[in-house]
């Protein structure tokens, strides 16, 4: 069972959508590997055409859980409070929210297909202007005409649809299979706007097979491969 989707793959799924509209949503999810959220909040300004840049926003709102007594950090199994010992029967709950900005690079076809459409739309504010859960409806349908099977996740074990998601792994897989060396990975990161390294790392092991390799390699000079 496949794990991430070829970018012919996206390409049917973009020819198969049924507007102007829906084809632009797959080009943005796999050309800028963006989320969705990120892909519906893309404004009018937020496209600079002279510079071939998009500017991403991403808001995430976290939760953070205090002791009541002395302001501990709690994790969801504390029982007792790892800053004063006391048990924890109150917690302070504090919404924080978390809002990034990165620019990007897009290819000139997908700023053509932009332009074109905000023209012929008369847009001046959000580009899309659907929800989320119509977004993720445009992507399965697009899947299922194109006749895309279920995709593994190798990480849970799971099988799932073609979702949104799946066309920002799309992205990320082709780019690792393109550059996978420390400075390609390094601006992966920045590119997907992970914090973690290790979130951007995961894309090569689903790109490549390095440990069939590196075992192959062990044994190619005694002439056992």
């Amino acid at each position: 069972m496949k794990t991430y989707l070829e970018p012919n793959e996206v390409e049917l799924m973009e020819k198969l959508a049924k507007c102007f509209r829906d084809r632009l949503l797959i080009r943005l999810l796999f050309r800028l590997g963006c989320r969705i959220s990120e892909a519906l909040a893309l404004k009018v300004d937020d496209i600079d055409f002279s510079q071939g840049t998009v500017t991403i926003q991403h808001l995430k709102t976290r939760l953070k859980v205090a002791c009541s007594q002395c302001g501990a950090k709690l994790g969801r199994s504390h029982t007792y409070c790892p800053g004063c010992g006391v048990k924890v029967d109150k917690v302070v709950t504090e919404e924080k929210e978390h809002r990034r900005l990165r620019t990007l690079p897009v290819d000139s076809n997908t700023l053509a297909m932009l332009a074109d459409f905000i023209k012929r739309d008369k847009t001046k504010g959000l580009i899309l202007r659907i929800n989320r859960h119509r977004g993720w409806q445009i992507i399965k349908e697009c899947a299922d005409r194109a006749e895309l099977g279920r995709l593994f996740n190798p990480e849970t074990g799971r099988v799932h649809n073609v979702s949104p998601h799946r066309l920002r792994d799309a992205f990320a897989v082709h780019a690792v299979k393109h550059d996978d060396s420390g400075d390609g990975l390094r601006l992966l990161q920045e590119h997907l706007g992970h914090q973690s390294f290790n979130t951007t790392a995961r894309y090569r092991k689903v790109a490549g097979h390095e440990l069939r390799e590196w075992y192959q390699k062990l044994w190619e000079k005694s002439g056992d491969a």
